[in-house]
Parts: structure tokens; sequence; C-alpha cells
């Protein structure tokens, strides 16, 4: 019988086959320290994209250790929606605050209000943050990007290399792309291009959970199982709020649910679980046959091809 400590230890080149062999997670976490600090030799002005979920957590726990004990070299960037979850906000800026970090935010509501984007009918505003990323690496002349995207996630994001150019509008063209063999990856980009830099491609959603309950790291409380009043909407959960829900005919109920991942609250979507601990959490992924994404995302439901046309024009 498999249980919650067995899928927390096992794993490809698990410590128990050889007193000299990397973990699964050390190989994971060596090759991801390994671009941080080539990012560092390489480029002038990086930034992490920081939202505060799982991902972005995770990738800046990396970039603490690739560097420590002297500061990281790096700002935070955040698009910030408007739609954000409290519990989120909250944690990024305890986080921003504890470290020592300087915190970029670019705001859709901003764009909003001066007339430079329009609200969706939906009130999603994922799609909207294209404009406000690009108009902030622009302004903060940011030449590398990190970003938390993984390669299990969704079918666009498996097209990514480690190292993504982006053209001078920020526009992604998957026939661009640069071999990378033997961990060599070529920054070299002209004026006004930039580079999207993914360290967690090779990890698994699995990979991530088991990395934070080793390395024991704080999450926002919404990824662990709690009581939250949601509605129903296209086979998610969703939550009730000034972005345009519940509508006419959508009740709203109290259930016990967590987050897989987090964004904007307009698109996504909670799940029925009891998983209140770390350990029951890596045991539900480990039986789930549905990627986060897949599962939770609405604004990755709306074409099969949804999350390419969008990372086309610039979007993460």
């Amino acid at each position: 019988m498999t249980t919650a400590a067995s899928i927390t230890e096992t794993g490809p080149g698990h410590e128990g086959d050889s007193p000299y062999a990397l973990s699964h997670l050390d190989a994971l976490e060596s090759e991801a320290v390994h671009i941080f600090r080539e990012v560092a030799g390489e480029f002038e002005r990086p930034v992490i994209l920081f939202s505060g979920g799982k991902d972005s957590i995770v990738m800046l726990h990396l970039a603490l250790k690739a560097f420590a004990p002297a500061a990281v070299p790096f700002s935070l960037l955040h698009v910030d929606t408007g739609h954000n979850f409290p519990e989120v906000l909250d944690y990024r800026d305890r986080t921003v605050e504890r470290h020592g970090l300087r915190l970029h935010v670019a705001s859709v509501q901003d764009f909003i209000d001066r007339g430079e984007l329009r609200e969706r009918p939906d009130g999603t505003r994922n799609p909207l943050q294209t404009v406000p990323l690009l108009d902030a690496i622009e302004k903060n002349r940011f030449d590398a990007v990190f970003g938390g995207g993984r390669r299990d996630e969704e079918k666009a994001r498996a097209k990514e290399r480690v190292f993504s150019l982006r053209d001078e509008f920020g526009g992604w063209d998957p026939r661009r792309q640069r071999p990378e063999l033997w961990q060599l990856y070529n920054g070299r980009h002209s004026p006004g291009e930039h580079v999207r830099v993914f360290p967690l491609s090779n990890w698994t959603e699995l990979d991530v959970w088991q990395y934070i309950a080793r390395e024991k790291i704080e999450l926002p409380a919404i990824y662990y199982a709690h009581e939250r009043e949601v509605f129903a909407r296209s086979g998610m959960w969703l939550a009730p709020g000034e972005w345009g829900g519940p509508k006419d005919g959508e009740t709203v109920e109290t259930r016990l649910v967590r987050y897989r991942t987090v964004g904007d609250m307009s698109c996504t979507g909670a799940v029925d679980s009891d998983a209140a601990t770390i350990e029951a959490v890596i045991a539900e992924i480990a039986a789930s046959r549905l990627t986060e994404r897949g599962a939770t995302r609405a604004d990755d439901k709306m074409s099969e091809a949804a999350m390419e046309d969008r990372k086309r024009e610039g979007y993460f």
C-alpha cells in the first residue's frame, strides 16, 4: 500500500540508492540554483515574477538558497489583477518585508482606470495581465524575467525552453526556441528583447509539494482544506466577488475546499478536498489524473490554444 510518507520520499535517484547519489529533489534544486546563478552572470536587470502562489514561493526560496548568505540580487514583480485572494496578497507583503526585498506592482486596475484596458464581459482579468507586464518590463528595462511555469501544467508551456526568448513586443515564437544541451543556456538577445527564464521547467506539481514538505516552506492557508463560500460555474467552484459572481441562478454555498493554484478569483476554481496537512495534499496529488490548470483554471478552457495564443502576445 502506498502511503503519504512513501510518496514523499520515493523518486529517481533517491538517496537510499547510493550514498553518493543526489535525490530527485536535490537534482531539481541543483538545476534551479544553477539557472539562477547563470542568469545573475549573464544579465544586467533580472526580475522574479512573484504572486504569492506556490510555484513563485518555491522559486523565491531557491533564489534565496542560490545566493545565501548574500541578498537576492533581483527585485520582484507582481502583476496585480485587482481580483487576487486577500490571503495571498497578505502572504506576498509579509514575504517581501521578511526578506527585505524590493517589489514592483503592475496594476491591471490602473490601466483600466486610464482607459488603456477594458473590462471583459465575463469579469476575468487574467488575459488583461499582458499589457501591464510588458509595460513594467519596458519601463524598468528588465532583460530577464523569472517565471514559475512548469512543463506539466499545460501543452503550450511544455513547448518552452528554460531560457525563452521574447521579441521586442514581448511575443513568443516557438520556432525561435534555442537548443539547451548539457544545461548550456543561451541568453543572447537584441536591444528591446528579453528572456523569460523558467527554473522549475522540469518540476511537476508533485515535485513542488514534496519540496515544500522537505524544506518546510510556509504557504498561504488557501492551499489547504478550509470552509469557504463558493458557487458552481462551468464545472468549477468559484469564489464570489465584485468581479461578477455569482450570477442569477448561481447559488452560493459553504464547502470544504482547497486551491491547487491561485490567480485571479474570477477564473481560479477550488476543488473539494479534506486535505488539511501537507502529507494529505501530497497523497491527493499523487492520486490525481488532472493537471492543476486543467482542473481549476477557467481561462485555460476558452480554447485548445488559449494559453499558446496569450504567450505569443507576451503572457507568462
